[in-house]
């Protein structure tokens, strides 16, 4: 039976490690037992637990046990301390980002899904409508605060300076709508919707925050596999054949057609 671990961490919060430890304790690298493999919940846990509940880790030989966090932080914290063996929630910018920051040493195993960020509105249906002076929300994290800036670029909204690999907001070079770029936490973009003209929001808050795809003004490209959600894992464990299966079986078509049929496109097995 799966054990789907709650770890209750609101924005740089904190995580209650015992539990996890329990599993076998900080630094374990057994390639034995249960694959714990640490994720953030939506998409990625209800991936997971689709995954076990319908015995697919058993079938490729592994049994698979979700801890789940609230936070995009966490799961490098937990998996460079080797309470988990692996995550898979995030993509290969906010690893680079994470990695420089915290001084970890992970492996990307392989790409999985992607799903894409759009540019929401409440008070627009059209870019060209955008008015002047006023607020448009962008993730506050590095790397998808990026994602954010490039989309409004795309669209000729803004212009970012040259040569920045993860441009910020001060960045900006030119802004001729005169807009105030915010930085919020990336789980309130959908709640800042009342009070800001655009937000860019990340694929798995929008699909928390049950807003419709459709209604994006815009979107990346969901072939982009800059930022392809990845397994992820510590380099002792690339070659774990649990951590293998675990890839094969995201790759499988049964997956492939529960992610299609329960997300529409939002999200895509790549």
């Amino acid at each position: 039976m799966i054990t789907r671990r709650h770890a209750l961490a609101l924005g740089l919060g904190t995580l209650t490690l015992p539990a996890l430890s329990a599993c076998g304790g900080a630094g374990a690298t057994s390639t034995t037992g249960p694959l714990r493999v640490g994720t953030t919940p939506v998409p990625h846990a209800e991936i997971l637990t689709w995954i076990h509940d319908r015995g697919l880790d058993a079938e490729h030989g592994f049994e698979l046990e979700v801890v789940e966090f609230t936070d995009y932080v966490q799961p490098n914290v937990a998996l460079d301390e080797g309470s988990i063996d692996a995550n898979y929630y995030q993509h290969r910018l906010f690893l680079a980002a994470q990695e420089e920051e915290a001084g970890y040493a992970f492996d990307i195993v392989a790409p999985v899904t992607n799903q894409p960020m759009g540019i929401y509105s409440e008070s627009i249906t059209d870019l060209a409508d955008l008015p002047r002076r006023t607020r448009v929300a962008v993730p506050n994290d590095p790397a998808n605060g990026a994602r954010g800036l490039w989309l409004l670029e795309e669209q000729g909204i803004i212009t970012l300076a040259e040569g920045v690999e993860t441009p910020l907001p001060e960045d900006v070079i030119e802004n001729p709508h005169e807009l105030d770029i915010v930085p919020l936490e990336a789980a309130q973009l959908p709640r800042s919707l009342g009070d800001t003209a655009l937000a860019a929001i990340p694929g798995n808050f929008a699909v928390q925050a049950e807003l419709d795809p459709r209604t994006a003004l815009v979107t990346e490209d969901p072939a982009d596999e800059r930022f392809a959600i990845n397994v992820v894992t510590r380099p002792e464990l690339v070659e774990d054949p649990r951590v293998t299966a675990l890839v094969e079986v995201l790759g499988s078509r049964e997956v492939g057609q529960f992610i299609q049929d329960t997300w529409k496109g939002v999200v895509v097995q790549l």
